[in-house]
């Protein structure tokens, strides 16, 4: 579909969010984004805010994020509300667009038939959509004996909301985030996971994934807010593309 084979080569993806700056800033490592676009420009993509896109399209595949919420919006700061339409997208030259939901939220119907719009658009204009679906929201009620806490929940609804690549949580375990990919047929991406984690321990995490069929990472602040972005890019392009070990990773990167 469109772009989705630049954005997914070979199905498999190194995706960097950066949109982090709406919902909370100042943000480590994204205070300047003229260096950090240009050293993480050989990512798969670039999940950015509409006026990023349109500032870097030319430097980056850029990926449009459609959704919003802010740090000061109280009870409702889980509630992503759309800033843009697919077409708005790709007129500022994104070549994909992502909308988030939050399982569990007490918004979720209101953010899952906002991704059902976008889908919508995104079927008639030949437009990638990336799902990044959360299960995490307070009323969240995962099924007894999920072992994947919701993940195989929130990928199955990317899949079936017309999504063509979903970002969720990871799992903990290769058996576990098996289960995962094998509830859809679309790329599964994983998010950074906990805050403070080593580059070998995050590396390790991406090489478990991709043993689990995973399709790769859309992973933020591990990469931005890392000492040196491009190598942690080259890394994940190692393990994701290449098939390689994490101390091959980080040996090829200069880790």
């Amino acid at each position: 579909m469109g772009d989705a084979d630049s954005l997914l080569p070979n199905g498999k993806g190194v995706w960097i969010p950066i949109d982090h700056g709406v919902s909370d800033y100042p943000v480590q490592g994204l205070e300047d984004l003229d260096d950090l676009i240009a050293e993480i420009s050989h990512a798969d993509a670039i999940v950015a805010q509409k006026g990023v896109v349109s500032r870097y399209s030319m430097d980056a595949n850029m990926v449009s994020h459609l959704s919003v919420s802010t740090r000061h919006a109280g009870s409702r700061s889980s509630d992503k509300v759309l800033v843009g339409s697919v077409e708005e997208s790709l007129s500022r030259g994104a070549k994909g667009v992502s909308v988030q939901v939050n399982m569990g939220s007490p918004d979720e119907p209101e953010m899952i038939e906002r991704l059902g719009l976008v889908t919508q658009d995104a079927h008639f204009l030949s437009c990638p959509v990336l799902g990044m679906i959360y299960p995490r929201g307070q009323n969240l009620d995962v099924m007894e004996g999920d072992e994947t806490h919701g993940a195989a929940h929130a990928a199955r609804l990317a899949f079936e909301m017309g999504c063509d690549v979903v970002k969720t949580k990871w799992t903990g375990s290769i058996e576990s985030f098996q289960k995962v990919t094998d509830s859809v047929p679309i790329p599964v991406l994983i998010a950074g996971g906990p805050a403070g984690s080593t580059t070998e321990e995050t590396l390790t995490t991406v090489y478990q994934a991709m043993q689990a069929g995973g399709g790769g990472v859309c992973m933020g602040r591990q990469v931005f807010s890392h000492a040196t972005p491009g190598k942690m890019v080259t890394a994940l392009r190692a393990i994701i593309h290449d098939g390689a070990n994490v101390e091959q990773a980080m040996q090829d990167a200069g880790l």
